[in-house]
Parts: structure tokens; C-alpha cells; sequence
């Protein structure tokens, strides 16, 4: 009987402590996501993907094909419609999906359909395949971002993953079991993947009065904190026409990218559109007898200009007239040693 209990005991004690791998922590777990990458050949899309910091665990397989356990012979044959993809866990604490899909656009050219390196067929077309819908507004925006920096039109799908299956054992790790073996990905790419680092975002914060009068030149203040119009013409970016930033002179926040600067003719700077419109507010201004749309910085509050829909029809009818006494201007080459390099995708 004293065996017996002893035993029970010992296996309570054993199902109380050692259900589960002590090396696994189920609240990690819980905060893991996943993602589907199709990038060419998977040998080396995979072997990228893993070096990354954050990438718990990566699988190759065949994605949104037309049939069910399909063959590496028969995804050959280009009838099935399956992509060679790679399926990503990842810790979102350390690699946001932002940082991941930057990554992974420097392994492909985004631009070419069906073709990836010497490899070609539908196969090896290159493609983001999410199951969670709350992702697919993060893919648009940060693959929108990122089209700006290339002249042709881009040839990857974002759709939701509507299956996949792991690809035969010889498949997975390929690299790791054949470092020799074919890759369509330049391997020094393989050292950028381990040495990448996620940059935190930065807290952008209003300060205080005192601070802004002593931070600001009384036209910088006169106009961020008192609604002040400068003189056109008489500014210092209205005939700016470097590639860069323009951020929030209170506050340091991005606002808008030259790429969607243009020349309007009124002796200030004009944009067509801000970074993101979550950055401005648009407020009703009756000022001077005139009905207009006053445009502030959402978190500094400052007042940067008006927009009026006078702007260019191809990219979208606005113009935001900015005072570039509310603006900081960070030159292309200056915006990764200032904390912007995650923006300089968006500048041409």
C-alpha cells in the first residue's frame, strides 16, 4: 500500500511538473505567429528566413495548390498551382511582420513574375499568404511602402493561405544537410538575416511649452504653436528637392516623404499625401473669412498647414500646403544614422 501511494504520488508530482517541456514557456507560445512566405526556390528562402532573430521555426512546403498532398515531382510539372513556400513562426515581440516582409524583399526580385533567379514556373512565384485577416491591411501597407522603390509594378500575390503541406524530408533544412547545394539567394544575404535587428519604435512625445520656446525659433513656434502662416517663397523647403523625410519640427515624427512632394506654384512646400493620414488631423478653419481644412501633427499638435483638392489628379487631387516652419528635413542619405532607415524604402 505504501508503494502504491508512493508511486501515485510521484506520478501526480510528474503530471504537475513535467507535462510539458520546461524549455517551452506556453505564454511564448501564445504570442507566436505565422506567416507564409513564397520567394522562389524554398532551399534558400527557408535557410534566410531562420537566421532571423524572432523566427522560432520554419518549414518548406507547397502553398494554394489544387489538390491534396501533392508531390515535389508533381508541383514540377506546373499543373497543380502550388507555390514552393516557406511557413514562418515567429515572436512578434522581436520581429514585427513589417520587419519580416522587408527582409524577404531583399531575397526576390518583386517584380518578376514567375521567375526567381534560373529558376522558372509558377512554382516559384513569389507571394505572402496570411491566416490571419488582421494582418492583411499590415502586408498592403508595409508592401506599398516598399513598391516605391522600384519602377515596375510589383508580381507578388498577398492572398489568405488556403493550404499548405510540407514538402518531403530531403526538402526541409536542405541547406543546413547540403551547405554546397543550390541557392538562388546570394549568400552573404544569409549573414544580413542573423546580424538584422527590429528597431523599436520610437516614443514620440510633445513636450512642453518652455521647451518648445526654447527648442524653437519664434517662427517655428509662431507657426507650430500659434497658427501662424510664413512667407512663400521665403521658406526653407518650398524649392527642396532632395529625396528624404519631412518630420514633425516638435516632435521628430515622420510626416511625409519627397516622393509625394511636387510643385504646386505657391511658394510653399506641397505634398500630395502624409505617410499615413493617422499621422495629421484635419480641423475646420473659418480664419481670415475663408472656410478651409487646417492640417496639425496628431501627436505634437502642431499646426502644419491647409489641404485644399486642388492637387494632382493622378496622385489623388490633394495638395498639402505645409509650412516648412513646421517641418525637419532629414536627407536620404542621413535618414538611417538619424533613426528613419525603416522609411528610406518609401523615398526615391
Amino acid at each position: 500500500m505504501i508503494t502504491n501511494w508512493i508511486i501515485m504520488m510521484a506520478t501526480c508530482m510528474m503530471g504537475l511538473s513535467g507535462g510539458e517541456n520546461p524549455q517551452t514557456n506556453p505564454k511564448d507560445k501564445q504570442q507566436e505567429k505565422e506567416i507564409y512566405l513564397a520567394g522562389g526556390c524554398f532551399w534558400g528562402t527557408e535557410h534566410f528566413l531562420k537566421q532571423i532573430e524572432g523566427v522560432k521555426t520554419t518549414q518548406v512546403g507547397y502553398a494554394n495548390g489544387n489538390k491534396k498532398n501533392p508531390t515535389y515531382q508533381e508541383v514540377c510539372t506546373g499543373t497543380t498551382d502550388f507555390a514552393e513556400t516557406v511557413k514562418v513562426e515567429y515572436n512578434p515581440a522581436t520581429a514585427e511582420l513589417p520587419f519580416l516582409i522587408e527582409l524577404f524583399f531583399k531575397t526576390i526580385d518583386p517584380t518578376s513574375l514567375n521567375k526567381q533567379g534560373n529558376d522558372r514556373g509558377t512554382q516559384y512565384r513569389t507571394g505572402i499568404y496570411y491566416t490571419d485577416p488582421a494582418d492583411l491591411p499590415v502586408i498592403q501597407q508595409t508592401v506599398n511602402r516598399l513598391a516605391s522603390a522600384y519602377k515596375r509594378p510589383l508580381a507578388v500575390e498577398i492572398k489568405p493561405l488556403v493550404n499548405f503541406y510540407a514538402a518531403e524530408d530531403y526538402h526541409q533544412d536542405y541547406l543546413d544537410k547540403n551547405p554546397g547545394g543550390y541557392c538562388h539567394i546570394d549568400p552573404s544575404l544569409f549573414k544580413l538575416a542573423r546580424n538584422a535587428r527590429m528597431e523599436k519604435p520610437r516614443p514620440y512625445v510633445k513636450p512642453d511649452d518652455s521647451v518648445l520656446r526654447e527648442q524653437l525659433t519664434p517662427e517655428q513656434y509662431a507657426v507650430t504653436q500659434e497658427n501662424a502662416t510664413e512667407r512663400p517663397f521665403r521658406n526653407a523647403y518650398w524649392n527642396e528637392h532632395r529625396p528624404g523625410i519631412y518630420v514633425d519640427i516638435t516632435t521628430g515624427e515622420p510626416l511625409f516623404v519627397s516622393t509625394d512632394k511636387f510643385d504646386s506654384g505657391c511658394g510653399w512646400p506641397s505634398f500630395s499625401k502624409p505617410i499615413d493620414r493617422k499621422l495629421v488631423v484635419e480641423k475646420k478653419d473659418t480664419s481670415h473669412g475663408m472656410i478651409r481644412k487646417e492640417v496639425r501633427s496628431s501627436t505634437g499638435d502642431a499646426h502644419l498647414g491647409h489641404v485644399f483638392d486642388d492637387g494632382p489628379k493622378d496622385k489623388g487631387g490633394l495638395r498639402y500646403c505645409i509650412n516648412s516652419a513646421s517641418l525637419r528635413f532629414i536627407p536620404k542619405e542621413k535618414m538611417e544614422a538619424e533613426g528613419y532607415g525603416s522609411y528610406i524604402g518609401m523615398v526615391k
